[in-house]
């Protein structure tokens, strides 16, 4: 400022804060003028080093002058007020601040690379540690029990984890946790006995069908935004899904004969596991129905094919036979005397 008082420049500044000569000289020519003497005192810059934040350290030949923008490589001089003409003077950007334009953009693909490692490294410590403890305790949860588990918490897990889009990597540990409990499932019905494996089926059976009830509802999010929409299907089919390719499927040979077997002998095994296991088969695949027409039949509707006029005394003879076997076993037709008298006589 002494220079400039020396030099006999007087600069006001108005309430743009645009700067005006009070002699009537050019304040643009002046700056760019004083500003390469300044620049002339300095050695030519150096390439620069990042800095621990990621930026890189500005060189000694920047220089910085209030209510305008230079560098050395001669980019740029801007005044405050952009709006007012003349405002803005530009030169050719020279090859140095190219090469800090593509140094910046490599730094920041780095920074964007470690952010998203750093993301999963916590989705790994922090957020899947905590959704398998509570899959654990809902799989192994009986349909009577009750387990204390914040679900809010886990649907919040659920919700940054696709937030955070790991959806993929969620999706594929929930399959392989699923996965790995049916396999232990399986191997638990193996060494069944065959008296109580109707009885282990339906309860393997009622309990999963019972921990879906809880686990899809909390991964709702993910199974809307990741699993309709990329891979068009559904979470609870595809858990579904994995207890008839991993247990029913394994079992479905030896379980037959003895479904069909108690249901030839009345009471054997309750009426209620009995429906609970056919109808359960007949979710999982429709097919099996094939391998048992009758058994299935006598639980679910329409899976004998429609009855015909023709065969009406077929139907009648097979009826009459059932009623003889009920009696015999000890079932019988009840009191007949209050029964009303036929009307063909």
């Amino acid at each position: 400022m002494e220079d400039m008082e020396e030099d006999g420049f007087d600069a006001n500044d108005d309430h743009n804060h645009n700067y005006c000569a009070s002699s009537g000289g050019n304040v643009h020519t002046y700056l760019r003028t004083r500003l390469s003497d300044v620049t002339s005192m300095f050695p030519q810059s150096l390439p620069s080093s990042p800095l621990p934040g990621g930026e890189p350290e500005p060189g000694p030949g920047k220089v910085c002058c209030s209510g305008s923008t230079t560098t050395t490589g001669g980019s740029k001089f801007m005044d405050s007020d952009s709006s007012s003409e003349g405002s803005e003077v530009s030169e050719t950007d020279s090859p140095a601040s190219s090469a800090s334009a593509a140094s910046k953009f490599t730094l920041n693909s780095t920074s964007k690379f470690l952010l998203n490692t750093m993301a999963v490294e916590d989705y790994q410590k922090n957020h899947w540690p905590n959704l398998e403890k509570a899959i654990d305790l809902l799989l192994v949860q009986k349909p009577t029990d009750h387990i204390s588990i914040s679900y809010a918490q886990i649907y919040s897990y659920v919700y940054k984890c696709v937030c955070q889009q790991h959806s993929e990597l969620l999706y594929k540990d929930l399959m392989l946790k699923i996965t790995s409990h049916l396999k232990q499932v399986s191997s638990d019905l193996q060494a069944c006995p065959p008296e109580n494996f109707i009885e282990n089926f339906n309860l393997a059976l009622s309990q999963y069908t019972a921990s879906l009830q809880c686990i899809v509802p909390v991964f709702m999010y993910m199974n809307k935004f990741y699993i309709e929409t990329k891979l068009n299907r559904d979470l609870k089919e595809e858990l579904m899904k994995l207890f008839a390719d991993h247990v029913a499927e394994k079992h479905v040979k030896p379980l037959m004969p003895l479904l069909i077997e108690a249901h030839s002998m009345p009471f054997q095994v309750q009426p209620s596991t009995m429906a609970n296991v056919v109808k359960g088969l007949y979710s999982l695949r429709p097919e099996w129905a094939q391998l048992a027409p009758a058994l299935f039949s006598g639980f679910i509707p329409q899976i004998n094919p429609p009855a015909v006029e023709s065969q009406l005394s077929d139907y009648a003879a097979r009826d009459q036979k059932l009623q003889m076997e009920l009696s015999m076993n000890g079932f019988p037709r009840g009191d007949q005397s209050r029964k009303r008298a036929s009307e063909d006589s």
